[in-house]
């Protein structure tokens, strides 16, 4: 079984920035695909960016691309969301999710797919 607990939301400007953190409990971290959610209130979940689990490869929705930069650190068990330029649109609650060792890339996009969830980090823009 593996526990997501996420932590590094809050308010910020318009403009500003905010790393959120996503730390894994048990074993296999490095095998397993990381990413990030995001649900805003009266709208659908969706796919944020992901890491790979042995390239690093990522992949990042377009409304976040260029601004949102995803990491990993295998021997802290820890993903990283760097998120620059926050727009009022990027308010929502973020969630961490891992797989468990079987997803394969042209899946990535789909929340369901994925086995560990988070409680969540709530990230409000707002001036």
């Amino acid at each position: 079984q593996v526990q997501l607990v996420e932590s590094g939301g809050g308010l910020v400007q318009p403009g500003g920035s905010l790393r959120l953190s996503c730390t894994a409990s048990g074993s296999t971290f490095s095998s397993r695909f990381m990413g990030w959610f995001r649900q805003a209130p009266g709208k659908e979940r969706e796919f944020v960016s992901v890491i790979m689990r042995s390239s690093g490869t990522t992949y990042y929705a377009d409304s976040v691309k260029g601004r949102f930069t995803i990491s990993r650190d295998n021997t802290k068990k820890t993903v990283y969301l760097q998120m620059n330029s926050l727009k009022p649109e990027d308010t929502a609650a973020y969630y961490c999710v891992a797989d468990n060792g079987r997803l394969i890339v042209s899946s990535i996009w789909a929340g369901e797919n994925y086995d560990y969830w988070g409680q969540g980090t709530q990230v409000t823009v707002n001036s």
